[in-house]
């Protein structure tokens, strides 16, 4: 963490001094108003010069690169990574070699990191993000799937006319399968089960 402390003939221009020696903006630093000067008579006899101090504020988005970066380095993955945001919504895309030992069984390893991440980007509290971590397009394969198991086990549940219980997922995936089963009128589902266990229970009407 960078800090500066500088002054000026007013506050002002202490904060903008301290900024030009960051070379950043006002709106990546946490400014610290140490003594705010004195005109003094005629603008000169008992002046006081304004302190400042001046501390480049960490970005969460940065923060959360080089944690994701320095887990996949100690899990042996030689890894790229591509930030984009949307609004509150981040989403970091891992591409590399052996990217399979980030995802791991049904995705449980990637879903585990995605988890850290969430809470590395909220750390500071200033602004809260919901995070996507995915790899190699693996979330987008993953949907496919799950839509795809949604209409089978929805067809299941039909045939034999009783409830059909689901694996556990996290949130966002049961997400997914809610969505995809809205579509049907004869099929409702709900979710069932305390967290890590929470499943869909798929239902006919």
């Amino acid at each position: 963490m960078r800090e500066i402390t500088a002054t000026g003939q007013t506050v002002d221009e202490a904060v903008q001094s301290a900024l030009e020696q960051l070379n950043t903006t006002r709106d990546q630093v946490d400014i610290t108003i140490i003594d705010e000067g004195k005109k003094g008579i005629l603008g000169v006899f008992g002046a006081k010069r304004a302190i400042v101090k001046v501390v480049l504020a960490k970005n969460p988005i940065q923060e959360a690169e080089k944690f994701i970066l320095d887990v996949v380095s100690k899990m042996g993955v030689d890894s790229e990574i591509s930030t984009s945001i949307d609004g509150n919504h981040v989403t970091f895309d891992l591409r590399g070699e052996k990217i399979a030992l980030l995802i791991g069984k049904r995705g449980q390893t990637l879903n585990a990191l995605q988890y850290l991440v969430h809470l590395v980007v909220n750390k500071e509290g200033n602004q809260y993000y919901t995070v996507t971590l995915d790899a190699e397009g693996y979330r987008e394969r993953r949907k496919e799937t799950l839509e795809v198991l949604a209409v089978r086990m929805a067809d299941k549940a039909k045939r034999i006319n009783k409830k059909v219980a689901l694996e556990p997922m996290p949130a966002f995936e049961r997400k997914i399968i809610h969505s995809k089963l809205q579509e049907l009128e004869d099929i409702s589902t709900y979710s069932d089960g305390v967290e890590p266990h929470r499943h869909i229970v798929i239902k006919p009407s």
